[in-house]
């Protein structure tokens, strides 16, 4: 029954993280195709194209959020949290398009004989501030839910909207420069240190959701603390094949222990099942599977 209720509260933690990045995506939307239409910023261009992406991606993590939380069933014994890594591979893909895109027009706009200039820089610098401020919020908000539920998605979301800070601010700078010093250049400069900061964070978030998806194991820390809790845990005399692997917030444990032979069955269970709360206890994401086998 505890494990239930934790399991309801993280569902709900990683929904309430999923909505509040759809609703903040489209308000940054709505602001920053105001400015680019006062400015004719590319930089700002550039923050509204991944704002666009975001309300994709965030409406796609939201109902894989969703589709994560269903429990097991006949056809998917193992619940429904690889639903978290395909829409993390999924953000990773949009996220790398994305920045390609924005890269071309800030090279074609740097190789232009004609610098475009920028208009209403005044008005384009408060959207800006004002896109932080609620981007800011919700990357709090996020990185409170994963550390709490250990959701890859939110995670995942998390990192995009964090990188999407420096864009803005680099709009921000980029604007101001316009305003103050005439440097039409700088924008496109922005706009390319943008994209490859887009580049690199997508990366990182594909090669994670791709670990999980090829079942490779968890985290070395996590391994070692499993096993010193194994080591420690009264009347076991040993284990062997301890093996991990993870699937969106779920991490799947499999240990086999050595365990005296002439005890009962009973006192056995009560062994394992000890060992197991002990490591869920440590870590609530863990699914555990312990196999008994007797030492002597």
């Amino acid at each position: 029954m505890k494990q239930q209720t934790l399991n309801t509260t993280h569902t709900r933690l990683n929904l309430s993280a999923g909505v509040a990045s759809v609703i903040v995506a489209v308000v940054l939307v709505a602001l920053k195709l105001w400015a680019f239409s006062a400015t004719h910023s590319l930089s700002v261009a550039a923050s509204l194209t991944d704002s666009a992406l975001d309300v994709i991606v965030s409406i796609g993590a939201l109902a894989a959020i969703y589709y994560a939380s269903k429990p097991a069933d006949d056809d998917h014994a193992f619940g429904h949290t690889s639903a978290e890594d395909l829409a993390a591979l999924g953000q990773s893909v949009f996220i790398l398009i994305s920045g390609g895109v924005i890269a071309w027009a800030a090279i074609r706009r740097l190789l232009s004989d004609a610098p475009t200039g920028l208009m209403s820089e005044g008005r384009g610098m408060i959207v800006m501030a004002v896109s932080i401020v609620l981007t800011l919020a919700l990357v709090l908000w996020q990185r409170y839910v994963a550390q709490q539920t250990g959701s890859r998605v939110v995670a995942a979301d998390s990192l995009h909207y964090l990188g999407d800070l420096l864009p803005a601010g680099g709009a921000m700078l980029s604007l101001w420069a316009s305003a103050q010093f005439n440097l039409p250049y700088i924008d496109s400069v922005v706009a390319l240190g943008a994209a490859a900061l887009l580049g690199v964070g997508a990366l990182r978030i594909g090669k994670g959701a791709w670990d999980a998806l090829m079942d490779r194991s968890a985290n070395p820390e996590l391994i070692a603390k499993i096993e010193a809790i194994a080591d420690e845990h009264p009347g076991v005399y040993g284990y062997h094949d301890l093996r991990t692997r993870q699937s969106g917030s779920t991490i799947f444990v499999n240990l086999h222990v050595e365990l005296d032979g002439s005890q009962t069955l009973n006192e056995a269970h009560s062994i394992s099942a000890d060992l197991k709360h002990a490591i869920r206890q440590a870590y609530p994401q863990c699914d555990v599977i312990i196999h008994q086998d007797p030492v002597r």
